[in-house]
């Protein structure tokens, strides 16, 4: 399979590209929704042994979402771990001490070029209020569980579900 030809849709916040993929001798029209490069992390505050999340409304599940902060890298020239940095500040409020890469993946490859680094934050210093970026419409609220109240916690967002299901593994090495 190889893409032959590729058409810009729409351009705006995300990106829509429909794609000419040949087959042999076939050709098929695909759509593609392009948002671009993400990263999130499962932070633990590890002088009060709690994990961060945030709660805010996703307009794909039309509803809120319990998940890890998260962000785009949507600042010209910024890695990935600038980001997150930048992300969790925002959005706790916290100033990261360290950073472990768990996985880079495609959420969901079929028709979504979205690719998203996950890692694992510890924080020890809230330095701002948090809350997310009011000129980006971010509106969230963050929330602190324990271990035993994040795994018993009905997760609905696939990276928070693999970013738990990795501290999982982690804690059952020792």
């Amino acid at each position: 399979m190889n893409i032959k030809d590729r058409k810009i849709l729409y351009k705006g916040f995300y990106k829509l590209s429909e794609l000419t993929v040949q087959d042999g001798p076939e050709e098929y029209q695909r759509i593609r929704f392009e948002p671009g490069e993400a990263v999130a992390a499962l932070v633990l505050d590890t002088t009060r042994q709690r994990y961060l999340l945030v709660r805010q409304f996703r307009v794909g599940a039309e509803a809120d979402v319990l998940e890890l902060p998260a962000g785009m890298l949507d600042k010209e020239g910024e890695s990935p771990e600038e980001a997150l940095r930048r992300e969790i500040k925002e959005e706790l409020g916290y100033k990261v001490d360290h950073l472990e890469q768990i996985i880079q993946m495609y959420p969901s490859p079929g028709a979504n070029a979205e690719r998203i680094t996950i890692y694992y934050a510890e924080v020890s210093q809230q330095i701002a209020p948090g809350g997310g970026e009011a000129s980006e419409g971010e509106k969230l609220t963050a929330e602190e569980f324990s271990w035993e109240e994040l795994i018993a916690e009905p997760l609905q967002d696939a990276k928070t579900i693999i970013a738990v299901q990795w501290a999982q593994l982690r804690k059952a090495k020792g």
